[in-house]
């Protein structure tokens, strides 16, 4: 099988478990039963739209994996792995744990390591970087919707 193919399947294969999170950490009853804010989006967007950020991810990867010099790739795709580190934690403390102010920063520091991503990936490639925009731009909406849930659940507000 060609090199390029296997990378991308490889990149597909860790943003995969980073998915597999949000499967094995469902919403479940816990989540039904918090008031939620305005803009709450219906229950089947949240799939749908992760699956494709979790595409375009991988292929931003994928991009930059095979642009970048074998010798230059750890600096280029340290902030890559660890956004997607702490994208895979979110489930778990947020829905598993019920830590919403944890998840929240979470989130916080999801957002700016993201950030961090697509300035190092824009260095290489601007394609790869211009793909994580839609992902930047989902995970500041999931920052207002976990905020939100946060003030509108909490036993002091």
């Amino acid at each position: 099988m060609n090199r390029s193919i296997l990378l991308f399947f490889g990149w597909l294969l860790l943003v995969a478990i980073a998915a597999s999170s949000g499967i094995l950490a469902p919403p479940g009853e816990w989540y039904a039963a918090l008031a939620k804010p305005p803009l709450t989006p219906p229950d089947w967007l949240f799939p749908a739209a992760w699956t494709l950020l979790y595409l375009m991810m991988a292929v931003a990867a994928w991009k930059v994996t095979l642009i970048v010099p074998r010798d230059e790739r750890r600096g280029a795709l340290t902030p890559f792995v660890l956004q997607l580190i702490a994208n895979g934690l979110w489930s778990w403390l947020f829905f598993a744990a019920h830590w919403m102010l944890i998840g929240l920063l979470d989130l916080l520091l999801m957002w700016g390591l993201i950030v961090w991503t697509i300035v190092t990936f824009w260095r290489h490639s601007r394609s790869a970087a211009g793909l994580l925009v839609p992902y930047l731009v989902w995970v500041s909406f999931a920052a207002y919707l976990n905020a939100s849930l946060l003030i509108l659940n909490s036993p002091w507000g």
